[in-house]
């Protein structure tokens, strides 16, 4: 158990009893942007700071605050880290509400050793361990992605649907690696599908053969890679490559990637799941992010800004951030006026008159259950060198 917790004087709500007409609000982006997923947080957190800029720019936030982030490194796979660097936001920056961490092994310590100790509102855009579902968060934990238990189904699905009856399985050795491993398991074999082999790997090695070894002689049609884009997930696609012991993978969000092209050319045989929208949400998101100059069809872009807005109209709505937890559910659900990406103004206003709204976002969010989205998703796969969408795949 992890023994970073802060000391007595910075418990309970004494750092978020702040006056509704605070000057400026900072809230904290938890990312790992060093790491096995460097690549995709730099859009992550451009899609997040746009929300905080737009409501910012409004005027319409409590009585005229503005709101300014502050980066933290969470390197996705150090929980010490990652809680560390929790604690400074919390203590040195005074964060008001946490936007993170990314991974779900950090999520789950920065949750446990710092969000719950100290009353500070947290939504994670991207972690989606299926164990975070029974935390007790006290409340204070919401997540934009849905929970790898249905991507696990919904991969499965993918290989049945292609044909492929085998498969070999290597994980991530962590949280969101093992989580993501178990659902599939269960699901592709009972669809009639068989796993040769579920093997872990550990990032940050030099050199995977080994592993790919054992997964080589195990056997299957396809190599399901449960891994990350910039680190271990990576290795192992390499190490297949150079051995000729797999050339078609089946991969999940973490390995969504296109830099994997990059390193492994155009014709890299890759398909996969990622927690995806389209629809109005979506389009409206995407005009938003490049009249904005930021990348919008990048992982966990949409969520992010929505982790974002979520916490803004929570505050707006809760008249002190220091109970905004209580407002999230209440802001993201119907009933009330439907929010979309570049519309914060209005919802901040609705709400300022006493309305409701109803927050769709980018991801067209809907909360569930201990506060985490039902999810769609979209099955990609590589055509010259850039992931296309197959077809998507909802919460049914």
């Amino acid at each position: 158990m992890m023994k970073h917790t802060l000391g007595p004087l910075l418990l309970g709500t004494s750092l978020l009893a702040l006056p509704a007409s605070a000057e400026e609000l900072k809230i904290g982006i938890l990312f790992g942007f060093t790491g096995p997923i460097e690549s995709l947080t730099p859009p992550m957190a451009d899609g997040a700071e746009l929300a905080m800029k737009e409501v910012s720019d409004s005027g319409l936030l409590l009585d005229g605050a503005t709101v300014s982030s502050v980066r933290g490194d969470s390197t996705c796979v150090d929980a010490s880290a990652a809680t560390a660097a929790a604690e400074r936001l919390v203590t040195v920056d005074r964060i008001v509400a946490l936007i993170g961490a990314d991974c779900s092994g950090v999520a789950t310590a920065v949750l446990n050793n710092v969000a719950v100790p100290n009353n500070i509102l947290m939504i994670s855009p991207s972690a989606t361990t299926p164990a975070l579902s029974s935390d007790s968060d006290k409340g204070l934990f919401f997540r934009t992605a849905p929970s790898d238990a249905r991507q696990g189904e919904l991969l499965a699905r993918v290989l049945i649907d292609r044909g492929i009856k085998a498969v070999a399985v290597t994980y991530t050795n962590n949280d969101y690696g093992k989580g993501f491993a178990d659902s599939f398991d269960a699901a592709y074999k009972a669809a009639g599908g068989t796993v040769t082999l579920v093997a872990p790997h550990d990032d940050g090695k030099a050199d995977y053969s080994a592993e790919v070894s054992a997964l080589s002689v195990a056997g299957g049609e396809a190599l399901v890679v449960l891994g990350y884009s910039d680190q271990g997930g990576n290795g192992i696609i390499r190490a297949s490559l150079d051995s000729g012991s797999f050339d078609r993978f089946a991969v999940g969000d973490g390995m969504h990637s296109e830099k994997l092209m990059s390193d492994f050319g155009p014709d890299l045989q890759i398909f996969g799941t990622v927690p995806w929208t389209v629809g109005d949400g979506s389009e409206k998101f995407t005009a938003y992010a490049a009249a904005a100059g930021k990348n919008a069809d990048s992982s966990f872009v949409r969520e992010s800004y929505d982790a974002a807005a979520l916490i803004l109209l929570a505050i707006q709505q809760a008249g002190d951030p220091g109970k905004a937890h209580e407002h999230v559910m209440e802001v993201a659900n119907a009933p009330g006026e439907k929010i979309y990406p570049g519309e914060l103004a209005k919802g901040l206003q609705i709400l300022k008159d006493g309305g409701d709204v109803d927050y769709v976002g980018g991801s067209d969010v809907e909360m569930i259950g201990n506060g985490e989205s039902a999810g769609s998703y979209r099955e990609f796969e590589n055509k010259g060198g850039k992931f296309e969408t197959v077809r998507m795949l909802g919460a049914e």
